[in-house]
């Protein structure tokens, strides 16, 4: 179904989303609620968003025409992920659409070789790195950072693990398979570290922000399975330092809408940036249930350069552990033990079909005690997953 501007309401701004994830599904919950139309390019008719948003075009990101026609009918441009091309969305803004965040700070999203560098003239926290084209200077490499192991990345297109190498020495196999990838390689320091945080802040055109509590999570295979706010035992000089590099950071970068920033806590006492996304991210999704205003709100708040909402938590502890596929396809039928068990839970589905380990959904828990809180939400994600029966 497609609705055209006379069947809307008068005033009704029209945001398209390019992508037809998750994201893009959980971002039109709030649409629905601030009276937004908001429409989706999608990868195709059965895809997550594609189920919960009526106006969704199946199309091409990458293809120009496409983009454009999808553009043509959306007040504003945001994206589900970063991989529309920075020509195209260029192309796009001098046509005078309007795009957020710009091709100009995506770019940073999407390649990391520019990300370092960028970070780097303004001095933001690092791991030592380096773009690579040989096993030399990975050999190189590491005598400059004291020796094996080390980390190899592609520098496009990586994502849950994906395009990352664990490198133990200069005649490890990986190093061809690296250079394999047909895309440039970064080299980085493994940073010995204590735990990994993120760092959430939104931020609007006239360049209002706000800042996340900092999160703690867990990744297993390189994908996060599990996320607690505020992250337990940070100092408030610490996570204030974590907030104030992500604000910087978009500032720095002209972010418009979500950055999430994810870090190292390194064992030495260093907060390191690691990865940025420009879209709401998987380490936010506590905040649908645990904070004052969604990321997801404050994402359309911010491209739509409404004032922001409040970030705050609600309680003093949320934790959000994804569902991921296993051997069991049906995972509706573990909701009346879950929600009978704990009427405080909130389940969100994905409308993925399941697939082992793929992201299906996830579950929210918060409350005032911290070991409660996760045993609540951890056994809520193992029994729809099938993990346990009881």
């Amino acid at each position: 179904m497609k609705f055209s501007r006379d069947e809307l309401p008068v005033g009704t701004p029209v945001v398209g989303m390019v992508g037809g994830g998750q994201l893009a599904r959980m971002t039109q919950e709030t649409a629905i609620a601030l009276g937004v139309q908001l429409r989706v390019l999608a990868e195709g008719p059965g895809v997550s968003a594609a189920q919960a948003v009526a106006d969704a075009p199946v199309g091409d990101y990458k293809d120009p025409e496409t983009v454009r026609r999808f553009a043509a009918e959306c007040d504003v441009v945001t994206f589900d992920h970063e991989h529309v091309p920075t020509d195209l969305l260029r192309a796009l803004e001098a046509e005078n659409v309007k795009v957020f965040p710009g091709p100009d700070a995506l770019v940073h999203a999407q390649d990391k070789a520019v990300m370092r560098s960028r970070l780097d003239s303004f001095d933001a926290p690092s791991p030592a790195h380096q773009v690579v084209s040989s096993a030399a200077d990975v050999a190189d490499f590491a005598k400059r950072v004291g020796g094996f192991p080390i980390i190899l990345k592609t520098t496009r297109g990586g994502y849950d693990g994906k395009g990352v190498w664990f490198i133990d020495g200069p005649e490890d196999d990986a190093i061809a398979v690296a250079f394999g990838s047909g895309v440039p390689i970064l080299a980085e320091e493994k940073v010995d570290f204590v735990r990994e945080l993120s760092a959430i802040v939104a931020r609007s055109p006239h360049g209002q922000a706000v800042a996340y509590p900092i999160v703690e999570s867990v990744q297993q295979d390189g994908i996060c399975v599990e996320v607690t706010a505020p992250a337990p035992g940070l100092a408030p000089e610490r996570a204030a330092q974590a907030q104030q590099t992500a604000l910087r950071i978009a500032g720095e970068l002209g972010v418009v809408g979500i950055l999430a920033v994810e870090m190292f806590e390194a064992r030495d006492g260093r907060l390191l940036v690691n990865e940025l996304a420009m879209r709401p991210h998987n380490t936010g999704h506590w905040s649908i249930d645990g904070a004052v205003t969604s990321q997801f709100e404050n994402h359309l708040r911010a491209v739509l350069d409404l004032p922001l909402g409040s970030p705050a938590a609600r309680a003093p502890y949320t934790v959000m552990v994804n569902v991921l596929g296993g051997d069991v396809e049906d995972m509706h039928r573990g909701l009346l033990h879950c929600m009978a068990r704990d009427p405080g839970l909130k389940v969100h589905f994905y409308g993925k079909s399941v697939k082992p380990g793929r992201k299906v959904g996830h579950v929210t828990a918060y409350g005032s005690s911290l070991e409660e809180t996760r045993e609540r939400a951890r056994h809520a994600a193992a029994y729809l997953t099938g993990t346990i029966d009881e």
